[in-house]
C-alpha cells in the first residue's frame, strides 16, 4: 500500500504585495503544494489573489536561479558564493579607495514596507561602508503622500473606509491594487461609494461615478473646498480650533469655481457641486486616493489638498475617516553618517522634515551621478530585491547608467532586466524560504497587528536571505563587529526587542496579536506634530523653503512641453503603471498561470479614440511621446473616456518606461511625472 504523506499547514504572510494578506501555505515532504487564504486574518479575512495562489509555481520555477554567476565576454559561468564574494570586496575596496565610499550606491527595490529585513541590513551595511547613497521606490512612489500628510497633519493619517458613511475612490481601482477593500465595499449596504477616475471601474457599478481629465484632480478638489467654503458647509468649530491658515485657504480657493474647473476637469459644474455637497454632508466621510498622485508634477499638492478637504469637513481623527495609528516600533539597525546623499540638496523637504531625515536620497539623480560624474562620480551599484532597469522612468537611460558602471551586483531570484547588465548576478531567498515579520498593517490599512511570518521551505539551491549577503560581505570586508547576528531568529529578535517580543513570543500567536489599542484623540489631545501644533492648511515650512503654501494645480502640457506648439504634436492623454492583479510591478510575467489569464501588455483605448485614429481592437499601434515611441497591441475600452491611453508597466517586451522621462518633476520631493502624459497614436 502506498505511503500517503501528511501535509502540513503554516500559518504565514504573503509578501509579494503591500497587502501583507495571511496566508495558510500546505507542505508535503518539505515541498509546498498548495496556498490558502488565512480566515482569521484581520485584514484580508481569508482572501487570496492569484498571485497568492500561483505561490508554489512561483518558487518552483524553472527559471529561478539558485547559484551565484558572474559574467565574462556576455556570457554567465557559474561560481561559488566565496568567489562571488571576493571579487564584490576587492572591487568595493578599490573604488573606495580610488574615489571614495559615495562612489557606492545601493537600491533596495522592495523597501522596509514588505520585507524590513532587506533594506535594514543594506542600510546598516551603507552606514559601516560610508556611502551616503541609499536610494529605493520611494523616490517614485508613497513617500510624496507621506510627506503630503507630515507637512499637514506632522504625522502620516491613514484613510479608515470600514466605518465610514462616504467614501471616494479616487483614481484607485481596488479590484486591481486592495482586493480586500472591494470586497469590504461590495458587502458594504450603508456608504455612499463616489468613485473620481477617467475609467469606469468594477466598483463603479454601485458607486456614483465621475470621469475627470488626467493631470486635473487638484484642480477639482480645490473646486470642491470652493463649494464647502461658498456654501458653509465646513466644520467651524473643528477648524476654529485645530486648524492654521483657514482664511488664506478661503482667498486662494475663490480661483477654483465650479465654471473654471468645469473647463480644466471635464466634470460639469452641477457635478462638482453634487460631489462637494455630498462629501461635505455625509459623515463620517474619507477619501482613498492611488498611487498615481505620487507620479505627477504637483502629487504632493494633490494630496495636500485631499488632506484639506478632510481637515475642513471634520473627518479627521474620528472612525471612518483619516486616522493616526502608531508605527510598531522596531529596532533600527542603522549605523548614521553625516554626509547627505545625492538628492537632498535640491529637495531638502523630502530628505529632512522637521529634524526626521529620511534614510534614502532621490533616484532620479543617481544617472547623473554615474553619467556625468555630477556632482561626483558613482562608479557601484548594489540591486536588491528590485528592478530599476523596468520599473524606473527613461529605461533606456538606465540602461547606460548599467552599461557605464564599474561594478554592479544584483540580488534577485531571476533574470530580470536589470540582472542581464549585471557583473555579478545573486540567488536571493523567496519570503518563504526564510521567517520574518508581517507588520505594514499600520501604515497599509490602519490595523495595529502584526504577525510572524514564519519559514515555508528550506532555501532552495544556493539561494541565501539578503541578510546573510551584507553580512557575509561585510565580514569580509573587515566589518565583522557590525554584523553580529548568526541566525534569521536572532534578528527577528533583534527587530522586536523595543516591542518587549520575540520570536518564540511571537510564535505563540498563531494567527498574530494587536500591539496597541487603536485611538482617535490626536487632535483633540493636542498632539499634531507640526511646528505650530495646529493641523497646517497654510504650510509655512512649504513658504519658507519657496514653495507653494498652499495646494497650487500644475498643467501637465506645462511639465513636459516647453511651448504650445510642440505639445499640440501630441493630442491624447497617456497614464501609465495601471495595476494589474496578476502581476506586482515586473514579476509573475514568467509564471504561466498567470501570463495565460494576461498574456500580453495592452494599451487600452476607447473605441471613439480608436476609431478617430483609424485602429481597431486587437491592431498593433505606434504610442509617442517627447521621450520615445513603443510598438504595442490596442485593446478597447469603452469604460475609458475618450482621448485617453492606459498603459501598464512592468512588461520587457513592451516597456512603457521608454516614453516617460527621469526628471524630477515634483519641486518638494523630486518625484517623476508619469500619470498625466500626452501622446500620440497611430496604427504600426
Amino acid at each position: 500500500m502506498q505511503k500517503v504523506e501528511e501535509t502540513t499547514k503554516i500559518n504565514t504572510v504573503c509578501i509579494n504585495c503591500v497587502c501583507s494578506c495571511g496566508l495558510i501555505a500546505h507542505v508535503q515532504d518539505g515541498k509546498l503544494v498548495k496556498t490558502e487564504g488565512m480566515p482569521e486574518h484581520p485584514l484580508s479575512r481569508g482572501y487570496l489573489c492569484p498571485r497568492g495562489e500561483a505561490l508554489a509555481e512561483w518558487v518552483y520555477s524553472p527559471d529561478r536561479i539558485l547559484h551565484p554567476m558572474k559574467r565574462e565576454n556576455n556570457q554567465w559561468i557559474r561560481i561559488s558564493w566565496d568567489e562571488a564574494l571576493d571579487i564584490i570586496s576587492h572591487r568595493l575596496k578599490e573604488i573606495k579607495e580610488k574615489y571614495g565610499a559615495r562612489s557606492l550606491a545601493i537600491f533596495c527595490g522592495s523597501i522596509g514596507v514588505e520585507n524590513h529585513e532587506i533594506t535594514a541590513f543594506a542600510r546598516r551595511f551603507k552606514g559601516v561602508y560610508g556611502t551616503p547613497n541609499l536610494f529605493s521606490v520611494e523616490s517614485v512612489c508613497y513617500r510624496s503622500r507621506i510627506i503630503a500628510h507630515q507637512l499637514t497633519f506632522g504625522t502620516f493619517f491613514l484613510e479608515e473606509p470600514d466605518g465610514a458613511r462616504c467614501v471616494i475612490l479616487w483614481a484607485t481601482n481596488p479590484d486591481h491594487s486592495k482586493p480586500y477593500l472591494a470586497e469590504l465595499l461590495r458587502k458594504s449596504n450603508d456608504k455612499k461609494i463616489i468613485v473620481v477616475n477617467p475609467r469606469r471601474i468594477p466598483l463603479s457599478e454601485i458607486a456614483t461615478h465621475y470621469s475627470i481629465v488626467p493631470g486635473s484632480d487638484c484642480v477639482l478638489a480645490l473646486s470642491m473646498i470652493n463649494v464647502i467654503l461658498e456654501e458653509g458647509l465646513y466644520d467651524r468649530e473643528f477648524v476654529d480650533n485645530y486648524t492654521l491658515g483657514f482664511e488664506e485657504l478661503r482667498e486662494h480657493v475663490k480661483s477654483y469655481p465650479p465654471e473654471k474647473a468645469e473647463r480644466i476637469t471635464g466634470v460639469r459644474a452641477d457635478q462638482i457641486r453634487e460631489l462637494a455637497r455630498t462629501y461635505a454632508t455625509t459623515k463620517p466621510a474619507c477619501i482613498i486616493p492611488g498611487t498615481c498622485f505620487d507620479q505627477r508634477a504637483d502629487g504632493l499638492y494633490t494630496i495636500r489638498a485631499f488632506a484639506i478637504l478632510q481637515t475642513i469637513t471634520g473627518n479627521v481623527d474620528v472612525p471612518g475617516t483619516w486616522v493616526s495609528l502608531g508605527f510598531p516600533k522596531l529596532s533600527d539597525l542603522k549605523i548614521p553618517i553625516e554626509e547627505k546623499p545625492l538628492g537632498a540638496d535640491e529637495h531638502p523637504i523630502f530628505f529632512n522634515l522637521w529634524g526626521r531625515p529620511s534614510p534614502y536620497g532621490q533616484t532620479l539623480y543617481l544617472p547623473d551621478a554615474v553619467l556625468k560624474e555630477k556632482p561626483y562620480p558613482v562608479k557601484a551599484l548594489i540591486v536588491s530585491a528590485g528592478n530599476p532597469g523596468l520599473s524606473m522612468p527613461e529605461s533606456q537611460l538606465w540602461e547606460e547608467v548599467f552599461k557605464k558602471l564599474d561594478l554592479l551586483v544584483v540580488m534577485d531570484m531571476f533574470m530580470t532586466k536589470t540582472a542581464k547588465y549585471a557583473h555579478i548576478f545573486l540567488p536571493a531567498c523567496s519570503f518563504l524560504e526564510r521567517p520574518g515579520i508581517g507588520y505594514v498593517y499600520a501604515v497599509t490599512s490602519g490595523v495595529p497587528y502584526l504577525i510572524l511570518r514564519r519559514q515555508v521551505l528550506e532555501p532552495l539551491g544556493e539561494a541565501w536571505p539578503d541578510w546573510k549577503f551584507w553580512s557575509e560581505l561585510a565580514r569580509r570586508m573587515g566589518y565583522s563587529e557590525a554584523f553580529p547576528w548568526k541566525n534569521d531568529k536572532e534578528i527577528i529578535d533583534s527587530f522586536l526587542e523595543p516591542l518587549g517580543l520575540s520570536f518564540d513570543k511571537l510564535d505563540e500567536y498563531p494567527y498574530g496579536t494587536y500591539y496597541a489599542k487603536k485611538t482617535y484623540d490626536l487632535v483633540k489631545k493636542g498632539r499634531i506634530r507640526t511646528p505650530s501644533g495646529k493641523i497646517e492648511i497654510y504650510s509655512k515650512t512649504l513658504a519658507d523653503h519657496g514653495y507653494a503654501p498652499l495646494p497650487e494645480p500644475r498643467d501637465p502640457e506645462t511639465v513636459v512641453f516647453l511651448d504650445q506648439k510642440e505639445s499640440e504634436k501630441y493630442p491624447l492623454w497617456l497614464s501609465t503603471g495601471n495595476r494589474i492583479i496578476y502581476f506586482t510591478h515586473t514579476q509573475f510575467r514568467n509564471l504561466p498561470s498567470l501570463k495565460s489569464k494576461c498574456p500580453e501588455p495592452l494599451a487600452e483605448i476607447s473605441p471613439e479614440t480608436a476609431q478617430k485614429y483609424g485602429l481597431k481592437d486587437g491592431d498593433f499601434a505606434l504610442v509617442e511621446t517627447p521621450k520615445g515611441s513603443l510598438r504595442i497591441k490596442v485593446k478597447f475600452t469603452p469604460e475609458l473616456m475618450e482621448g485617453v491611453v492606459l498603459i501598464p508597466h512592468g512588461w520587457e517586451e513592451a516597456n512603457v518606461n521608454v516614453l516617460t522621462s527621469c526628471t524630477p518633476s515634483d519641486p518638494v520631493t523630486g518625484y517623476p511625472h508619469l500619470k498625466a502624459l500626452r501622446c500620440r497614436i497611430s496604427k504600426a
